[in-house]
Order: structure tokens, then C-alpha cells, then sequence
């Protein structure tokens, strides 16, 4: 055997040896289900996304994670001054509600505001005269804020602008919560819109 043969075989040997830790790693060998992307757990059997929080209705109603115990429901991160996110999720919500009818009070829709400094109750109150009336806003002091975002693992962020003012960086995405209280998934707005709605549909008909 030469030297360019025994290279070779060390060489494909390597390769087969790296590939098989990838799949192993990546949980693809046959038989075995991948690694979830939702509804992923922890060690001590908590859910991995979502968890108690303390806020304000829009309407000046104390709201708890204990308020939609038992039912699905949706969580939303946002605020009142966000240029075009904001508003085209909340649209894009009102507008599939409409599409579901009846369906679409057998869960309920949430969206917290990360910007509880401009954003208060009355502030809150007439940004959402524009969107389905089911849907209702939150918000609550920084440290509730924060707690609710943290048990949801949301992102935000203060972000200052030319002039003195600022904006928010926030996740954009919206949580899926089963009426279990366990994450279902996410679903994003740039979806094509019958994803959006069977993503709703699954979220309907999840049991407590």
C-alpha cells in the first residue's frame, strides 16, 4: 500500500468519523425523533417558555397568567409608538380573528407593551380601538415588565434615537400558548396566511 493510498483511507475514516457525531448530535438517526423546536421542556419538567406574570389591562383590569388558565391563548411584545411591526401584526391578528369567526373566541389574544413609560392605560386604550376588540393590551410596572418578558424569554430594549428620543428593539415574533399553559410554537407574521391560520387552529384545539 503507498502513501497516497494509506492518506486517502485516513483521510475518508476522519470524514466518516465527523459525520457520525453530526447526526448523532443532530438526534436524525433512524428511528429517533429530532430535537423539538416547541413545547421543549426542562430537567425539572417546567416549560421552557411562559410562566406567571402580573399586569394592567388596557381597560384598568388587574390580568394574570391565572386569567387564561385552562383556555389557549397568544402573547404578543410590543409598543404604542412602533412604526410598523406593531400595528401590522395587531392587523394582520384582527384580520385572521375575522377569517376564524366563532372559532376565534376560544382563545385569547395578549400584547404586552415593553414601553410601559409612554405607554399608559389611556395611551393603550385608544391605540387598540383599531384592532379587534378580543385582543387585549398589558402593561404594568418596569419590573413587571421585565418579569413577564423574561418568562416568556422576550427581548427589549431601549434604544435612543437622533433628538433625544428612543425606540424599542423587541421580539417580534408571536408566542403560541396551549390552554395546558404549555409553548406550542411561535407564529410569524410574514408566514403565508394559511400557515397562520392551521398555526391557529392547532393552537384551538389544544387540550387542557
Amino acid at each position: 500500500m503507498n502513501a497516497v493510498t494509506t492518506f486517502r483511507i485516513v483521510a475518508w475514516s476522519a470524514v466518516a468519523v465527523v459525520g457520525g457525531l453530526l447526526i448523532g448530535f443532530s438526534g436524525i438517526f433512524p428511528g429517533v425523533q429530532p430535537l423539538p423546536t416547541s413545547g421543549t421542556v426542562s430537567s425539572t419538567g417546567e416549560a421552557a417558555v411562559g410562566g406567571p406574570f402580573e399586569l394592567t389591562t388596557h381597560r384598568g383590569q388587574k390580568f394574570t397568567n391565572a386569567d387564561v388558565a385552562g383556555k389557549p391563548y397568544l402573547m404578543f411584545f410590543g409598543f404604542t409608538y412602533c412604526p410598523d411591526i406593531c400595528p401590522t401584526t395587531l392587523s394582520e391578528l384582527t384580520s385572521l380573528m375575522d377569517e376564524l369567526g366563532p372559532d376565534a373566541d376560544r382563545f385569547s389574544p395578549l400584547f404586552i407593551t415593553v414601553d410601559p413609560e409612554r405607554d399608559n392605560q389611556q395611551a393603550l386604550a385608544e391605540y387598540m380601538t383599531a384592532f379587534d376588540s378580543r385582543i387585549v393590551a398589558l402593561r404594568g410596572t418596569p419590573q413587571q415588565t421585565e418579569a413577564a418578558a423574561k418568562a416568556f424569554k422576550a427581548y427589549y430594549k431601549k434604544v435612543p434615537v437622533d433628538g433625544g428620543g428612543y425606540t424599542m428593539d423587541h421580539t417580534a415574533g408571536v408566542f403560541l400558548m396551549g390552554a395546558d399553559g404549555r409553548f406550542i410554537g411561535t407564529m410569524d407574521m410574514d408566514e403565508p396566511r394559511e400557515t397562520r391560520i392551521a398555526k391557529l387552529r392547532r393552537l384551538i384545539e389544544s387540550k387542557a
